[in-house]
């Protein structure tokens, strides 16, 4: 009995660590794959300008519109590209094709239907 835990704990081991070379990068399947470098990388060091604060625009969401529909609340979000001076006032706002839409229950209302099919889309 003894013998027979023996050869199976020694078969598993075995298994693992077969199973552990292959998966190394000594492996013959891994042969053709270099995993480490001959050569250190050296860094460059790179100049980077700072874009000035007028030529980017920052993303911002506004409310655009509130409205109850059966008994959720409904808010919509446009999204601006806002550009600014460098003192720091708007000087354009325009608005982008993106928009979102938050729909959320009036608590203030009575508790929501529990099949109602626009809570699934």
């Amino acid at each position: 009995m003894k013998l027979t835990t023996f050869l199976c704990l020694l078969g598993l081991f075995f298994a693992l660590c077969f199973s552990a070379y292959l998966d190394s990068p000594y492996s013959f399947m891994n042969k053709n794959y270099s995993y480490s470098a001959e050569e250190p990388v050296i860094a460059q060091p790179a100049s980077i300008q700072p874009a000035d604060a007028d030529e980017e625009p920052e993303l911002v969401e506004k409310l655009e519109k509130t409205e109850k529909s059966d008994g959720y609340i409904v808010e919509t979000y446009q999204e601006y590209e806002v550009y600014k001076d460098k003192d720091g006032n708007i000087t354009e706002e325009i608005p982008t094709s993106k928009t979102e839409t938050l729909k959320y229950w009036d608590q203030s209302d009575s508790s929501p239907a529990v099949n109602d099919e626009s809570l699934y889309r």
